[in-house]
């Protein structure tokens, strides 16, 4: 899933006005990002399985999408986002943050550990969502269609009358990226 935490971005800035929607974006895509440099050091990977098509990839991200290491993440998250736009603010980009992880718990085979470095060696989880693709892009639309509609309503309401053509083209360039990722989502 890649595409679908840009709709719970989306989502939030709906309801959320004061934080800025590049943070919202970055956020639900925190974990992704903190991931690089983990697979850069070589202590996460990504291993395509079957033909490796569309979500056929098997996830050893034990640091950084493991649950604690998420809330570890989210946490700080939420306190700098505090820091720059006030206490609320900071609970709502931690709980995005968090939000990367719920939804990946829904998507992914059983590959996300509790602990960092999949310490006790608890079973892994995730329900596996990935195993159809139609469910799996299914999802992601609707978490797509629900952002851009709330997002798409937020900037008419918003939008004083003289800047709603602006408002317009704002919630339709929103609309157009949103869409767009679930395409790189369902060709990546």
């Amino acid at each position: 899933m890649f595409a679908g935490h840009f709709g719970v971005a989306a989502a939030v800035k709906s309801k959320t006005p004061e934080l800025p929607l590049w943070s919202l974006l970055v956020g639900t895509q925190l974990l992704d990002l903190v991931y690089i440099p983990f697979e850069l050091a070589g202590l996460e990977s990504i291993e395509p399985i079957g033909d490796g098509g569309y979500s056929n990839i098997m996830v050893y991200a034990f640091y950084t999408h493991s649950f604690i290491g998420a809330l570890f993440i989210s946490i700080i998250a939420a306190f700098l986002a505090k820091i720059f736009w006030g206490k609320k603010s900071g609970f709502i980009m931690g709980s995005v943050v968090f939000s990367h992880w719920i939804l990946d718990l829904i998507v992914h085979r059983p590959d996300l550990p509790i602990l960092p470095g999949n310490a006790g060696n608890f079973p892994l989880m995730g329900f596996g969502v990935w195993e159809s693709v139609t469910a799996t892009l299914l999802l992601e639309f609707l978490l797509l269609a629900a952002g851009a509609i709330l997002y798409f309503r937020y900037t008419l309401k918003s939008a004083v009358p003289e800047r709603r053509g602006k408002a317009i083209a704002a919630g339709c360039v929103m609309t157009v990226f949103l869409f767009a990722s679930l395409g790189f989502d369902a060709f990546a």
